[in-house]
């Protein structure tokens, strides 16, 4: 396993400024205003599934990303992470297709685990090569996804799991560093109350730290020194590498000074 703990690329602070706005109930401006407008992509809206494909000027077009947007199960789109998926296309060189689910409480477990294969077997018709990306409960998503694939022609070839939300008991010591201006415990159990609605709380498609890992593609998981998802990532990236996974588990650099 790789770790980059102290990348060089620090979170603006109009982020942090959102989250706390939200946390004291003030207005916010949308979440795509916060990053940067890519340039050269080109946005089409697909009906079935539901989404938005994002296509790079001169893209790869044997391969792709599907790309599973966070938001604790009851908010995020298609359209709020255009933005950062657009970003991923033009790094990656092919086209994302950034997917939307039902939301909480109209659509609770498993409604958005189904959603999300459905929009994987779309792309994998269209496309050779797949690979998944996801953010917050997005990647928990894609986990779930991964851990599902029935044989290798079917698994993805890679994951990109930013801030991935792995614990939804919420256990990890980083939600006591009171750092994040918002996710604490309570409101992330919370969270995870409401999307798994009375359903097991460890089965594995929603418990990836008690999931066999060992088939997994080659995977590159991100966090932010202060968030309180932080240990959610580190205790995946920690379980990846014993099981043989090639796993990369980049921090960036915390704001605040505090013991690790």
């Amino acid at each position: 396993m790789t770790i980059d703990r102290d990348l060089d690329r620090t979170t603006p602070d109009a982020n942090r400024r959102h989250w706390q706005a939200v946390a004291a109930g003030g207005e916010v401006p949308p979440w795509q205003e916060l990053g940067a407008e890519p340039t050269g992509i080109v946005a089409t809206r697909i009906d079935d599934p539901p989404g938005l494909w994002l296509q790079p000027a001169g893209g790869d077009t044997s391969a792709a990303v599907l790309a599973v947007h966070g938001g604790g199960f009851v908010g995020g789109s298609a359209l709020t992470h255009a933005r950062l998926f657009g970003h991923l296309a033009l790094a990656a060189g092919v086209p994302v297709f950034a997917m939307d689910y039902g939301l909480v409480p109209e659509h609770v477990f498993p409604s958005q685990l189904e959603q999300t294969a459905h929009a994987y077997r779309w792309l994998r018709a269209r496309v050779p090569r797949v690979a998944l990306a996801g953010d917050s409960c997005g990647a928990l998503l894609a986990l779930g996804l991964a851990l599902q694939a029935e044989d290798r022609d079917a698994a993805p070839r890679a994951l990109f799991l930013m801030s991935p939300w792995t614990d939804l008991d919420a256990a990890g010591a980083s939600y006591d560093h009171g750092t994040d201006p918002f996710f604490t415990r309570d409101v992330v159990r919370s969270l995870a109350d409401a999307y798994l609605a009375g359903a097991y709380r460890h089965d594995l498609r929603t418990a990836p730290l008690d999931a066999d890992l060992r088939d997994l593609p080659p995977t590159l998981v991100q966090a932010g020194g202060d968030e309180a998802l932080l240990d959610d990532a580190v205790a995946l990236a920690r379980r990846l590498g014993l099981a043989g996974v090639d796993v990369r588990l980049d921090i960036g650099p915390a704001s605040c000074t505090r013991s690790r």
